[in-house]
């Protein structure tokens, strides 16, 4: 069973995405990743907070404009000031939308945008590109363990495959605590998910371990907040290369002994490709896959070796290959098929 199946994150996102006709001009944005990708393995949530605040569809455009107090979202016409009730209707959606593992946001948007929104002086001249859409500044200062990015970005290959890994993640990590369950649970679901924690953040692979190692001792709720709150924090920091690399090769130490050295040799070298940026890490990772349940297989059949041996061995090829690592999310997204700039 892959380490995804049966997982279908929770995943808001701007309804104009999806093909909603909510656009200011009456149209729609509808993403193609999104809708014709994406979708087979999340359920979306739309949100449209311009709709949801009065406004219809078409309808005068809006903008940001700089103020003592920050941005302000104002009509550019009539001169209104909706900064207030979108402020409000942020609020109200971060509580509405706690079960949600990730958010996908209009990019270039007053309201919805996450990046570079032009702010104007009152006259309209002099505008900084610096600015964050009032909706989405207020809901991810509420929800900052949140997973978010806009269409625009998730056109970008790494920044693609990182958000739909921390979708996945979330989702997991949602379904267990969900249910009813106690320590070990979460020790399990963390053993499980140690080399991709590796892969994003070595300082806190180590932190977590330590809270792990003491879930016995603390209570519920405050164990499930704390490793939520360290869990998605690590996988929001970048898996770069080397990183990749590093846990590459801890997965081969463990299977590598039972490997003929041609196929230690291989694998060896197919990770050294990929450091080098010759190929995608798609290709280390199917080897390893490989390997690993091949290895296992050996094991379980060997009648050659020591039964004490046999076992340690096949625990170690079960660990790697029960790893979320090799499978964070659906492979049929194919997601880690681009070769590394």
């Amino acid at each position: 069973m892959e380490p995804s199946e049966g997982i279908r994150p929770r995943v808001a996102v701007s309804s104009c995405l999806l093909g909603a006709p909510v656009r200011f001009d009456g149209g729609h944005c509808r993403d193609r990743f999104l809708t014709a990708e994406l979708a087979e393995h999340v359920d979306w949530v739309p949100v449209c907070p311009e709709i949801e605040i009065g406004l219809g569809a078409p309808r005068e455009t809006l903008r940001l404009e700089r103020s003592p107090d920050g941005p302000r979202l104002v009509t550019r016409r009539t001169r209104v000031d909706l900064t207030a009730p979108m402020t409000a209707l942020a609020a109200d959606r971060a509580a509405g939308l706690a079960d949600v593992d990730g958010y996908v946001f209009k990019a270039r948007s007053p309201s919805c945008g996450l990046h570079g929104i032009p702010v104007y002086a009152e006259s309209g001249a002099a505008a900084d590109r610096r600015g964050k859409g009032v909706f989405a500044a207020a809901l991810t200062a509420a929800r900052p363990e949140l997973a978010v990015e806009d269409e625009g970005r998730l056109r970008d290959a790494v920044l693609r495959e990182a958000f739909v890994e921390r979708i996945f993640a979330s989702a997991r990590l949602r379904a267990l605590l969900a249910g009813d369950w106690r320590p070990r649970d979460l020790v399990a679901f963390h053993t499980r998910h140690k080399m991709q924690i590796l892969a994003h953040a070595p300082a806190a692979y180590r932190e977590i371990g330590r809270l792990v190692a003491a879930a016995g001792e603390r209570p519920r709720e405050a164990l499930a907040r704390e490793y939520g709150r360290a869990f998605l924090a690590a996988l929001a920091a970048k898996a770069t290369v080397g990183r990749h690399v590093n846990v590459l090769h801890h997965c081969l130490g463990m299977i590598g002994r039972e490997l003929d050295p041609v196929r230690r040799a291989d694998l060896t070298e197919v990770i050294a490709s990929y450091q080098a940026r010759r190929v995608a890490l798609a290709v280390p990772l199917a080897l390893l896959r490989h390997h690993a349940r091949g290895a296992e297989a050996l094991y379980v059949h060997a009648r050659y070796v020591h039964a004490q041996s046999v076992h340690a061995r096949s625990v170690h090829a079960r660990y790697v290959r029960d790893q979320t690592y090799l499978s964070p999310y659906p492979d049929a997204l194919r997601l880690r098929n681009h070769i590394p700039a």
